[in-house]
């Protein structure tokens, strides 16, 4: 792919990325941090995955991806154990670039916010958010065993109040719809927990939207109106841009920029982040993000920056940021 040539000399940061992919593998942090600073990448979110995906024993070939066959996939706890040692062996300068939040829990299980807890406990001061947490996530949902959770079950409510608990944010996958319904179907369950929770700073993983819904519908009609007007209701809600959002969203079938999407974010500055959602491989990490620099150049200078860097870093904990304003 070759960048945008007019770019701005953005800075970045990831808000959005998985260390490991869904067997649990990554191609390690060597490999991270030399695409960060190839991409101008200053800062990342870095999370697990909080299921792993089983390889049948009918399936004579090993699934690349968890939509690969139709084995199931199973929530796998050890994804947190993994990120805090990577980040262990690091040097103070590296560690404060990474950002690492829990995700390794069963969200539709009430015992959640305690296994939560004892982590917080076990590495102090490591965690500085929890998610990407998986609630409606199409064929995902469909795979993963055991209940299907929702943003606003009573085991997140419990997970909730612990964030607020220790000012930190929550990443939540929970989708606007399903694949064929041409409604906001599951708002509801987002704006229950937007609601009901006013001191958490909730950042929705794309917005709602998935590759799987755009499979089957290639725009959500709704989606721009019902983001309107959320901004407006919820203060404590963070959109997170990633890829499903570039388009047919943010850009237009041309690539240009849609006037409508500009005009949202320059409303509201402060709520919105880039993210790269890649699981475990970093190649190419910083043309993911530079990917949105034709939207990012539609917006006055000082917004952007905001949007491809310091949006994400005031979201974290008081304490983080204090950290980092020290260094």
């Amino acid at each position: 792919m070759t960048l945008h040539a007019f770019a701005r000399d953005y800075r970045y940061s990831d808000a959005h990325l998985h260390y490991v992919d869904f067997f649990q593998e990554s191609a390690g942090m060597q490999s991270l941090f030399a695409e960060m600073d190839k991409g101008r990448i200053d800062h990342v979110m870095i999370s697990g995955i909080p299921v792993a995906k089983k390889w049948h024993e009918n399936e004579p070939k090993r699934p690349r991806y968890y939509a690969g066959d139709d084995a199931g996939a199973y929530w796998y706890s050890a994804t947190d154990t993994l990120v805090a040692r990577a980040l262990r062996d690091l040097p103070r300068e590296q560690q404060l670039r990474l950002h690492p939040f829990l995700s390794g829990f069963n969200p539709a299980d009430k015992n959640a916010d305690a296994h939560i807890r004892r982590m917080l406990e076990l590495d102090p001061g490591l965690w500085q958010g929890i998610g990407e947490v998986f609630t409606r996530h199409d064929d995902l949902t469909a795979l993963t065993y055991g209940d299907v959770p929702r943003a606003n079950n009573e085991a997140m409510t419990r997970v909730y109040h612990l964030a607020a608990e220790y000012d930190l944010p929550v990443m939540v996958h929970s989708n606007i719809t399903s694949k064929r319904e041409r409604n906001p179907l599951y708002l509801g369950e987002v704006e229950d927990a937007l609601r009901n929770h006013p001191h958490v700073r909730f950042i929705w993983a794309h917005a709602g939207t998935s590759m799987e819904i755009h499979r089957h519908q290639e725009r959500l009609d709704f989606l721009l109106e019902t983001l309107t007007r959320m901004l407006e209701d919820y203060p404590n809600l963070y959109i997170d841009l990633s890829w499903t959002l570039l388009t047919p969203y943010l850009l237009d079938e041309k690539g240009k920029p849609e006037p409508r999407w500009v005009e949202l974010v320059q409303k509201h500055p402060t709520r919105f982040v880039l993210g790269s959602d890649v699981v475990g491989r970093f190649d190419g990490l910083g043309e993911k993000l530079e990917e949105f620099a034709v939207f990012l150049d539609a917006l006055p200078a000082a917004v952007a920056g905001k949007v491809a860097r310091d949006n994400f870093l005031a979201i974290l904990p008081a304490a983080r940021r204090a950290e980092l304003a020290a260094e």
